[in-house]
């Protein structure tokens, strides 16, 4: 959220927010309140969508919604300004109105301001009526809502120019014809794979693997009817608090240790890609009670009923792959935290281990936990004392 002083008091901005970790842009659903109208702080403003979630936007202050920035069907940048709120404003104040109930943006002000056009002139197709910049472009190209001619030039003085440089959009040409099997990203996909391409690019990444004996979580998790991704999140946590350097985040040249384990758990949406929905204060939960929450969290985000304050503000995450088979992988890290942890396959295998005679070759359930983590913030021996201390407890349960 930012200010800025006007003559009636305070523009307050309200922006699209932030909802998820692979969401990049949202598109404006409808508009509940109208220009000049009264909203209280917190109440909803506008509706977004995303390809992951749906959701309101609330007002972050009270006062006047003086100005609209983005119509309904438009598709904007994560932070990109929705509206503004005037704080300066009280209610039952009169204000300034146009025929519609609202202010023109600064683009359809700037273009008639250019162009001599009378707004009150052009119809308005927008919502409410209101004038939309393809309006005040439609009126350029018919020649209409003109206001009263400047004086004439003179006759040795050439006009500046001989029509308008501003045209509407063309019509997108008809995509070529795909072949067979083939297509575009997804806007999902594509937003995964700029956050992914953003980490690599920011962090100093490395990987750190280290397995373990799971003949105790495969014998637990019998017991209790859980997988052994809640045993080993609540590792993880107990791990992240004997090393609290890798529950962190680091935001350019800002790095912050977090007293809460806030714990990111990537779910699988298919081909519609993944997110990251966050157990706030994990800390607090048992292997049960992790458990429950991963399952909530894992049912919601596939039936697209996650809100967003459950998809930011984690400090660490964890990826589950191993739940499809697979063995060893290099995990991305979560931008802007500093360590993910991948659980791999639990696979019977033969091993060495020590027995009242000496070493012996057993059939053990085996695991492979890897630690990506940001070299910017972290050093070997911290990822790998952190994987140790994760191990133990998960040998020992």
């Amino acid at each position: 959220m930012s200010s800025s002083p006007t003559e009636q008091g305070t523009l307050v901005d309200v922006t699209m927010p932030q909802m998820g970790v692979s969401v990049a842009e949202g598109t404006v659903v409808g508009w509940r309140k109208r220009v000049g109208d009264w909203v209280e702080r917190d109440e909803t403003v506008l509706e977004v969508s995303t390809d992951k979630i749906d959701t309101e936007v609330p007002s972050p202050a009270s006062g006047r919604l003086a100005e609209i920035l983005a119509e309904v069907g438009e598709t904007v940048a994560v932070g990109a300004l929705l509206a503004r709120i005037d704080t300066g404003a009280r209610p039952g104040q009169a204000h300034v109105s146009e025929r519609t109930g609202g202010r023109f943006s600064p683009v359809v002000r700037r273009i008639a301001a250019e162009h001599g056009l009378d707004l009150s002139q052009i119809e308005g197709t927008g919502r409410n009526g209101r004038v939309t910049k393809r309006d005040v472009l439609a009126a350029l190209e018919r020649g209409d809502g003109a206001a009263a001619p400047p004086p004439a030039p003179r006759e040795e003085e050439p006009p500046l120019h001989i029509e308008s440089p501003y045209r509407p959009d063309p019509e997108p040409a008809p995509a070529p014809a795909a072949a067979e099997g083939s297509g575009t990203l997804s806007r999902m996909r594509r937003a995964i794979g700029e956050h992914m391409k953003r980490s690599l690019q920011t962090a100093a990444t490395c990987t750190t693997w280290m397995e373990v004996d799971f003949s105790r979580v495969e014998a637990e998790r019998r017991r209790l009817g859980l997988t052994a991704l809640p045993f080993v999140a609540r590792a993880t946590i107990d791990a992240l608090r004997e090393h609290p350097a890798l529950n962190a985040t680091l935001e350019g040249e800002v790095y912050t240790r977090h007293d809460a384990v806030h714990l990111g758990i990537a779910v699988s949406l298919g081909e519609d890609g993944l997110i990251v929905p966050v157990i706030r204060d994990a800390q607090d939960l048992s292997a049960e009670g992790l458990g429950r929450a991963i399952r909530d969290l894992a049912r919601r985000a596939r039936a697209g009923q996650l809100q967003p304050d459950e998809v930011r503000g984690g400090t660490f995450t964890i990826t589950n792959p191993g739940q499809y088979g697979a063995i060893m992988a290099t995990p991305v890290i979560n931008q802007p935290q500093v360590g993910i942890l991948d659980l791999e396959a639990v696979v019977k295998r033969p091993v060495v281990v020590e027995g009242p005679d000496g070493d012996a070759i057993a059939i053990r359930p085996m695991c492979v936990l890897g630690l990506s983590w940001d070299h910017r913030a972290l050093d070997g021996v911290q990822a790998a004392q952190f994987l140790g201390s994760i191990r133990r407890r998960l040998e020992s349960l």
